[in-house]
């Protein structure tokens, strides 16, 4: 590779999230944005290797894709508001001294494009999908790839939360005071689910895909640079690290590894040291949120001298806290688990009960999960074992399920 093009390919590494967002605003349409942004890194790599690498890379980037956006408009007779964009983009090309700060309007951009993408107008997995696409740079593939499913779908899917933005009038703007709260909620949920996707894969022959908790993660650490004073935002981040230093030691060999069974030398310990500090800055808001528990019972696992160090009494406490602040059967069955470590396992399936007998939790897998591993330290080892093979026919995870199989087994070997 040439130096010209190493420098274009860092360019886009590092810069493409910041001219994209701008360029969306000042464009006002997702694609035309991207197809313009693909147009300089192309005309990049014609133009530096004859003309030299120019002083200032990044905006000669911003400057070439405004213009092919200019390009692509006047070409594009159907856009129905096309006059008016192309004066702006236009206005836009000849100011010379731009009336607000450039540092502020790209935070602000930023800011934008991410509240525009997990807008709630837009389906839950399209809101996913187009995070990582536009503000995470993965491609059409590498997502499809990621959450299982075909390309053309993915790109379908993607396709469609553009249209809905455009077709909606969703405007490009960060919320209103009063609406802000609710909205970032939408945001921190889209980068968690992205980060428990990469974490424990829903389906596939792998328990983790590394490449989407590295991507959650880099988010997070988007959202605390340009919304410093957000306690949960801070309370995802530390979560997220917490949870991600344990990956290297989940599986050993491509088998899964219980925490309490995992080499703690495998631990990133530096990016433990990194989650406990986001954690710390969380908590000093005193504005306790679900996050910032969640990563507070995660501490308390990690920090545990050994397994049998483990402060259960005071997890199940957090998981009693989390689930009168954020009540689910997620939060429930995880503090069933906590109580019966804490109390025993009989409190455990007491509080498991009422789940069990929900018609609309029937397929949830973790509850069967845990449900089995109560009643195997409780004795009841004929129910334990159904419960074993209901959980192992809801387990699309090939290493969950191999676990879970392993355990029915030691299970009917006792």
């Amino acid at each position: 590779m040439t130096r010209s093009a190493e420098v274009a390919a860092q360019v886009f590494r590092e810069e493409r999230e910041i001219v994209l967002a701008t360029l969306i605003r000042q464009a006002g349409d997702f694609q035309l944005a991207e197809d313009a942004l693909q147009d300089a890194f192309e005309a990049a790599l014609a133009a530096w290797p004859r003309d030299g690498i120019p002083r200032n890379p990044a905006a000669w980037i911003n400057v070439t894709a405004r213009r092919r956006a200019i390009d692509r408009l006047r070409r594009n007779r159907t856009v129905a508001d096309r006059a008016a964009r192309l004066a702006e983009l236009i206005r836009l090309d000849q100011q010379e001294h731009p009336a607000t700060s450039e540092a502020s309007m790209i935070v602000d951009d930023r800011l934008r494009l991410i509240f525009t993408c997990c807008h709630p107008a837009l389906d839950p997995s399209a809101q996913v999908a187009l995070t990582l696409r536009t503000l995470g740079g993965l491609t059409t593939a590498e997502i499809a790839h990621a959450f299982l499913v075909a390309e053309p779908t993915m790109g379908k899917r993607i396709t469609r939360a553009k249209s809905k933005i455009a077709n909606a009038h969703i405007r490009y703007q960060i919320p209103a005071d009063d609406e802000l709260p609710a909205r970032l909620r939408g945001v921190l949920r889209v980068v968690y689910l992205i980060f428990n996707e990469g974490y424990s894969a829903s389906a596939g022959d792998q328990l983790t895909r590394g490449e989407l908790c590295g991507e959650a993660i880099r988010l997070g650490r988007l959202l605390v640079d340009l919304m410093p004073d957000e306690a949960e935002a801070w309370g995802l981040l530390a979560l997220m690290l917490l949870h991600d230093a344990r990956r290297g030691a989940r599986t050993v060999s491509g088998g899964y590894v219980a925490l309490a069974d995992q080499d703690r030398s495998l631990w990133d310990h530096a990016q433990i040291a990194g989650g406990l500090r986001a954690l710390e800055k969380a908590v000093r808001f005193r504005r306790p949120g679900q996050y910032q528990l969640q990563a507070a019972i995660t501490a308390l696992h990690i920090q545990a001298a050994d397994p049998d160090a483990t402060d259960w009494e005071q997890i199940a406490d957090l998981y009693g806290a989390l689930g009168r602040l954020s009540p689910s059967a997620v939060v429930t069955v995880n503090h069933a688990a906590a109580i019966g470590f804490a109390e025993g396992p009989r409190a455990g399936l007491d509080l498991l009960g009422p789940l069990l007998a929900d018609p609309a939790l029937q397929r949830y897998q973790p509850l069967h999960a845990t449900h089995a591993d109560l009643l195997n330290r409780a004795g009841d080892r004929a129910a334990a074992a159904d419960a074993y093979r209901r959980a192992i026919s809801l387990t699309q995870n090939a290493v969950e399920r191999a676990e879970l199989e392993r355990r029915l087994v030691a299970l009917a070997a006792r």
